[in-house]
């Protein structure tokens, strides 16, 4: 057998075997647009979320999102990546909140704070991005 196709042969049998992860690629992320979406969609109960739903809205920024549901809402608190960045992120949440939800109407866009919303009055999806001190974030989605 020609060497070349012994060794194409060889590497994609090694790539096959069970157990071996394939690499990770930036698009194999989860979406936090896909994550938005889904969570404004479960208003106004929120019942059907759990706490990974909301992870991949954190993920760009940090990585120990904890989310839960609680009656009328669903929250994520995280640590931005990098210390004291929480403003960092606080925007860049912002921005993915604004170019996913393009529905939303952006009220509040202050230095610590980033509110949006849904619906008419009375029956509104409010989502809220603020800093927790200089590297903590919070994302709230409630409805009023």
């Amino acid at each position: 057998m020609n060497p070349s196709i012994t060794r194409i042969i060889a590497l994609c049998s090694a790539m096959a075997l069970p157990g071996l992860p394939f690499p990770a690629r930036a698009d194999d992320s989860a979406s936090p647009c896909a994550a938005l979406k889904r969570i404004v969609a479960a208003a106004p109960h929120f019942a059907s979320l759990g706490p990974d739903d909301g992870r991949a809205v954190a993920q760009p920024y940090g990585d120990d999102a904890q989310c839960t549901t609680s009656a009328g809402g669903y929250q994520c608190i995280w640590s931005a990546r990098d210390a004291g960045s929480g403003t960092n992120a606080l925007e860049g949440v912002g921005a993915d909140i604004a170019s996913c939800l393009p529905d939303a109407t952006h009220d509040v866009n202050s230095p610590g704070r980033q509110h949006f919303y849904l619906g008419p009055r009375g029956s509104r999806t409010e989502i809220t991005a603020q800093t927790e001190g200089s590297a903590r974030m919070k994302l709230r989605v409630s409805h009023q």
